[in-house]
């Protein structure tokens, strides 16, 4: 029997933005970042702050009766650390300081007013923490500024941040598009970060254009409804940026339901900026990433050895022990699998690689479903998990695996069309072979310790041959034999099992 967990000492963070003021509380302060709990109230603070130099009246009483509500939240569920951060409005407003000094008193801890650099540099580790390797120009718009910065991997170059939020552009342009255009046209034609950016991702965060992929999502029948890590091709964001303005133009924004009354005026300000990014800038593709200066704040706390860490296998090793049978197992799952493909030469990138130990984590999850629903079910679990560093078609794929290890591979049962075609056809076979030696394994060990350790793969040639130690022959049957055969035939083998 599982023992207990131990509770884990949660984290909130506190962000007073230009435009909303949130609450996140996440699980734990850990490379892979679970939220429990997480929401905004809409104050629009930076909504006059570039014409009048001063935070609304109205939005300041909105955004203190929020903190009020955020710390009682905070303490009926029990936190144990909040960090709380503001960024361009309260920099930038004459009154900022008084406003400060009440939320600090409210919110019973000190807020750390972010500078541009600061904020452009948080921005661009949230990217690092929730995407593998990124390689691009992360661009963080909030209602009161725009922040940009150049990623390498784990390597963040000098930003820069610009008075181009979507709030702080409507104030400065007193609502007319085509001033906005021209000030957007003029800030960003000569930013050294944007034109480094040619050929490459241009990451794109903050509310008013995660919103702009929420819809872009709806619109194009895609079929995730995954924000993070959602990517189209610059030349057709373009397009719908360019689509976005012309419906603004007709009036024909507020027939947009997917997204909130207070967000939709901005929208059109949000898809002026991405434009001129995307004209600028020249990138390949631009990919929404939900995981920004909050995410990035905590993963700046965090110890190398910890950043160093792979955040999908992280995530996918919490689940592991939170959902499966036997954590050790999956554990030698990993170790099995490694061996198979030695043995069977079967040719893996660096990626690919993660993606199986991944799958093999996750293979598990679901066994407590109904057996007639496990495979559609634990799909739908992995593709939609609320988790980064992958991509997805690595969340397709590393959900295919398990869906054939669950379902089979018979061709009356197979995953959804629209979710085969998230993945290449290669990717699709490997997903095959993945999911049936899962089959083989689970079935051989019960999704139990200290069995998988004891079976061996052999090649000779064209014949493939599972091992199994003397202690363990009483575990071999008919219906193993059949399904290793079947996962022999996979990759051009003919298989038996021998026993020594």
């Amino acid at each position: 029997m599982k023992q207990p967990r131990k509770r884990k000492a949660t984290v909130a963070v506190i962000d007073i933005g230009s435009n909303s003021v949130r609450l996140v509380v996440y699980e734990a302060l850990e490379r892979s970042l679970i939220s429990i709990f997480n929401e905004k109230a809409l104050c629009g603070l930076g909504r006059e702050v570039q014409s009048t130099g001063l935070l609304a009246p109205d939005a300041v009483d909105r955004a203190l009766t929020a903190l009020r509500r955020f710390r009682a939240l905070c303490r009926i569920q029990q936190v144990g650390k909040v960090y709380a951060i503001a960024t361009a409005a309260c920099r930038d407003a004459s009154n900022g300081p008084d406003f400060i000094a009440q939320a600090e008193r409210i919110c019973g801890v000190q807020i750390e007013i972010l500078s541009g650099p600061r904020e452009a540099k948080l921005s661009a580790l949230g990217v690092v923490s929730g995407i593998h390797k990124p390689d691009g120009i992360v661009g963080d718009l909030g209602g009161g500024s725009l922040e940009l910065i150049d990623v390498r991997g784990n390597s963040v170059r000098s930003g820069v941040t610009l008075p181009l939020g979507s709030l702080a552009l409507q104030d400065v342009s007193h609502k007319s598009l085509k001033r906005a255009e021209r000030i957007v046209q003029s800030d960003l034609m000569d930013v050294a970060q944007l034109k480094a950016g040619r050929g490459r991702t241009f990451y794109a965060v903050g509310g008013t254009w995660r919103a702009l992929a929420r819809i872009h999502i709806i619109q194009s029948g895609y079929p995730l409804g995954v924000m993070h890590g959602y990517s189209i091709p610059a030349t057709e964001a373009l397009d719908f940026a360019r689509r976005l303005r012309r419906l603004a133009a007709a009036g024909l924004l507020a027939n947009i339901e997917s997204v909130t009354d207070a967000r939709r005026p901005l929208l059109t300000y949000g898809a002026l900026v991405l434009e001129y990014v995307i004209r600028v800038a020249r990138p390949k593709s631009i990919m929404f990433s939900t995981f920004g200066v909050r995410e990035g704040l905590l993963y700046s706390m965090l110890p190398d050895s910890e950043r160093a860490k792979d955040g999908l296998i992280c995530a996918a090793q919490e689940l592991n022990e939170l959902l499966s049978r036997s954590a050790r197992h999956a554990r030698e799952l990993i170790e099995w699998t490694d061996r198979f493909v030695r043995v069977v030469k079967l040719r893996e990138t660096e990626e690919d690689r993660r993606l199986r130990h991944a799958a093999c984590l996750l293979s598990d999850i679901g066994w407590r479903v109904h057996p007639d629903h496990r495979g559609e079910q634990t799909l739908t679990q992995i593709i939609n998990g609320n988790f980064g560093d992958i991509s997805h078609q690595g969340r397709a794929f590393v959900g295919l695996a398990v869906f054939y290890r669950y379902a089979g591979l018979s061709e009356e049962n197979q995953p959804p069309p629209i979710i085969q075609d998230l993945v290449t056809a290669t990717m699709l076979e490997r997903a095959r072979v993945l999911g049936a030696a899962f089959r083989v394994a689970h079935l051989i060990s019960a999704a139990r310790p200290g069995v998988l350790p004891a079976t061996h793969f052999r090649g000779e040639g064209r014949k493939l041959m599972l091992v199994f130690e003397h202690r363990m022959v009483d575990l071999v049957a008919d219906r193993v034999g059949g399904r290793f055969k079947q996962l022999a035939r996979l990759v051009g083998r003919s298989g038996s099992i021998v026993m020594r």
